[in-house]
């Protein structure tokens, strides 16, 4: 069933797995303030049913970036150009800024799992798609780059924080600030790549994996998930009592006790 199509993007959903595609293969899904909106609205409207979401780019590239008509002064028609914007305040900046981040904030929520098959290049923007997701299954041919400072900017769209998280401080500071590459066995080892396969199989990966991570109770992934994803701001201490109560939520429901 098919929820959105619009601007590049397309939303499909099958049982408990959505699909969100990239799809503008001709411009190697680079990407406008149109998809990022599409995005946005992609997470709005998903059921409520949808365990898992897998984010893919239709074509040879999962996204190369933004669309450089983006920083040509006529910029893209009907859309604000970053020479446009640099005149706005402040505040006019920072809710512009805020509201093309929504497209990348919503793969995280506790009530679902987002897997990235990111296939040839993931540059910048598309880079920090892939972070935005929890899982990252990639092609052999995936190459990622965070060029924003190349450009003389910053990476903006919420993927500096995951990218810490994932590789460490030096070497996310190194790959932001080269702009270099990122292949698949660097991108495996350094943790970027929860799994690595031939360009023809990413799909059956990606689909393997959607039906291992269905195969636990709902609640059980949704707990488990929250336990992970706020372990890092906690002490020990903080973190062992974190588990006992959700243990303890755990097997109230089990026993019917739920309230």
């Amino acid at each position: 069933m098919t929820l959105l199509d619009k601007d590049g993007v397309r939303l499909t959903v099958d049982g408990a797995v959505a699909t969100v595609t990239l799809d503008n293969p001709a411009k190697r899904n680079a990407q406008s303030p149109g998809m990022w909106r599409a995005l946005a609205e992609a997470g709005r409207v998903l059921p409520g049913a949808v365990r898992v979401v897998v984010l893919r780019g239709e074509g040879a590239s999962f996204s190369a970036g933004l669309d450089r008509r983006m920083f040509e002064p006529e910029g893209i028609e009907g859309e604000t150009s970053f020479v446009e914007l640099a005149h706005r305040t402040d505040q006019e900046l920072d809710a512009y800024i805020a509201g093309a981040q929504e497209a990348f904030t919503w793969w995280r929520r506790s009530d679902l799992i987002s897997v990235a098959a990111v296939q040839g290049h993931a540059i910048g923007a598309g880079f920090q798609l892939a972070l935005a997701c929890d899982l990252r299954v990639c092609a052999e041919d995936v190459q990622f780059a965070m060029r924003e400072t190349s450009l003389g900017l910053v990476p903006d769209l919420a993927g500096t924080h995951p990218l810490v998280a994932l590789v460490g401080y030096a070497r996310a500071l190194e790959i932001c600030a080269t702009g270099r590459f990122v292949h698949a066995e660097e991108a495996e080892r350094a943790g970027l790549a929860n799994l690595v396969v031939p360009a023809g199989e990413l799909d059956a990966a990606v689909a393997d994996l959607a039906a291992a991570l269905l195969a636990a109770p709902r609640d059980a992934v949704i707990e488990t998930k929250a336990l992970l994803a706020g372990a890092g701001s906690r002490t020990y201490e903080q973190q062992r009592a974190a588990e006992r109560e959700a243990q303890a939520r755990r097997l109230r429901e089990l026993a019917g006790l739920g309230e």
